[in-house]
């Protein structure tokens, strides 16, 4: 290769590398008022398959009880978000309040906006609703939190003790005790956020989780999405082994501690997508 051509080589080399360089640059780069988005994607599974309601899929729990679901809802709050360099975002707490429901996919999706651009790596949530938010005036209780607005099975609020569910689960067993119409239904409606004037049961369960060595790129171009991976098997296991035939129903009673502890562990960070 005579002179001509080695020089004309190292040009096109030294210009693809220069561009390629930039663009990584150019990626990487953000202004200190810089904002974006986030999306955090709660997909709820039963161990490897995914969670089908009123399906003729029947699952089985640790203690060998078989089952299905008719229902899922649950909380999510007080979202906060740490960056790499240890620094926190709090969300805004009246933009900080979000309702689960397996039976809408969109309400799976939660889109956090306007947070500075940064690389994130933890994520803290409280699964149910805060004391804080439940003693709050009606007014400052709106959208998913209006107890007026919630109603029929989606019901996530008891007017009778002034309080929200956090975490609601429904459906068949064979191994449910029949209730009076010969129904074998299990039914657990977790609330309670400790009390008003005097103490009570405190299920408020507050959750945090990194990425794994992965990064949320969020930049005013890039919205990542973060994949939760939700395994109801967990509400059935860990620190109380559940019992459907033994616990058909549980609501406000000391039993539903126990159920909220197990349930801290069906949320696990899958993975993030920086598109």
């Amino acid at each position: 290769m005579n002179v001509k051509n080695i020089l004309t080589v190292m040009a096109l080399f030294s210009t693809t590398f220069f561009t390629f360089s930039c663009d990584k640059d150019d990626e990487g780069e953000f202004g200190p008022n810089d904002k974006g988005n986030i999306i955090l994607e709660f997909d709820n599974v039963v161990g490897s398959q995914n969670l089908q309601l009123n399906g003729p899929q029947t699952y089985t729990n640790a203690n060998g009880d078989q089952f299905n679901v008719t229902l899922l809802n649950y909380y999510i709050s007080n979202i906060k978000l740490k960056k790499g360099d240890g620094s926190t975002v709090v969300v805004p707490q009246d933009s900080s309040y979000f309702l689960v429901k397996e039976s809408n996919k969109a309400s799976q999706l939660l889109k956090i906006n306007n947070i500075p651009a940064g690389d994130y790596t933890e994520v803290t949530f409280t699964v149910g609703v805060d004391s804080t938010r439940n003693t709050m005036d009606l007014a400052k209780r709106t959208g998913i939190l209006d107890p007026a607005a919630n109603s029929g099975e989606d019901n996530m609020y008891w007017s009778w003790n002034s309080g929200y569910i956090f975490f609601k689960m429904e459906g068949l067993s064979p191994q449910a005790t029949a209730d009076a119409a010969g129904n074998k239904k299990f039914r657990y409606h977790i609330g309670g956020f400790g009390g008003m004037n005097s103490k009570t049961i405190n299920n408020v369960k507050t959750i945090t989780r990194t990425f794994g060595g992965e990064k949320a790129t969020v930049r005013s171009s890039i919205t990542p999405q973060l994949h939760i991976v939700v395994d109801i098997l967990k509400v059935f296991e860990g620190s109380s082994k559940v019992s459907i035939g033994s616990n058909t129903t549980v609501m406000f009673a000391p039993y539903s501690v126990n159920i909220a502890n197990n349930y801290v562990e069906m949320f696990q960070v899958h993975h993030v997508h920086n598109d």
